[in-house]
C-alpha cells in the first residue's frame, strides 16, 4: 500500500490480537494487488446501550488507481447479533477480497461488463444550495447523498438522470450514500 494502513476503533477495545488480525488480512489484500493506494478499516460497536448481543460493524475503504474506491460494510440488521468481532473482521475482508479480485479482472479485461450493469441508480433530484441530492435506485428506493460522498465528479457537474454506482449505509434519517460514482452511460435507462 502506498499509504500505511489506517485502523480506527469506535467503542471497541483496541487489542493487539484484533489489530494483528486486521493487519494480516490487509497484508493478504496487498498481495492480491500491489496497486492499493490506501486502506482504512473502521471497527465499531453499534449498540452502546446494551450489555449483551452488541453487533459490530467493520467497514473497509480501499482506493485503487485510477479512481476506484471499494467499500465493504454490512448493515447490522443483516449480521448475527451474537457473532464475535473476529468473525465480522474475517467476513469484511473476505468481501473486500472478492471485490478486489473482481475489479482486477475487469481492469485486465478478463470480465466484460456492459455499461448498464454498472448503474445502481440515477440522480433524481439535486439541491445546489445545500450541495445535496437524492438517488433513485433500480429497485425504486430513494437515497440521500452529499457532495462530500462524490468520488469522480464535482457537485457542479451533476445533472438529474445521470447513472451512478454508490455505497450506502443507514444514517440518522434513513439510507444515505457514503460514496457516489457517476457512471458514464450514453443511453438513458
Amino acid at each position: 500500500m502506498q499509504v500505511p494502513l489506517e485502523i480506527t476503533f469506535r467503542d471497541v477495545e483496541k487489542t493487539a490480537e484484533v489489530e494483528e488480525l486486521i493487519r494480516r488480512k490487509a497484508a493478504k489484500l496487498d498481495k492480491i494487488s500491489d496497486h492499493i493506494s490506501s486502506c482504512r478499516v473502521i471497527v465499531e460497536k453499534l449498540q452502546k446501550h446494551q450489555q449483551n448481543s452488541q453487533p459490530y460493524r467493520v467497514r473497509i475503504d480501499m482506493t485503487i488507481p485510477p479512481g476506484h474506491e471499494l467499500v465493504v460494510s454490512r448493515d447490522a440488521s443483516k449480521s448475527d447479533l451474537h457473532q464475535d468481532l473476529g468473525a465480522e473482521i474475517r467476513w469484511a475482508f473476505n468481501a473486500a477480497e472478492r471485490q478486489l479480485k473482481e475489479l482486477l479482472d475487469r481492469m485486465n479485461g478478463d470480465i466484460k461488463i456492459h455499461q448498464y450493469q454498472h448503474v445502481q441508480g440515477m440522480i433524481e433530484r439535486l439541491f445546489p444550495e445545500d450541495k445535496t441530492g437524492f438517488i433513485r435506485t433500480i429497485d425504486g428506493r430513494e437515497i440521500y447523498f452529499h457532495a462530500n460522498s462524490l468520488v469522480n465528479r464535482g457537485y457542479g457537474e451533476l445533472k438529474a438522470g445521470m447513472g451512478v454506482r454508490f455505497s450506502e449505509e443507514m444514517g440518522e434519517k434513513g439510507p444515505q450514500c457514503t460514496s457516489v460514482q457517476v457512471v458514464d452511460v450514453q443511453e438513458s435507462y
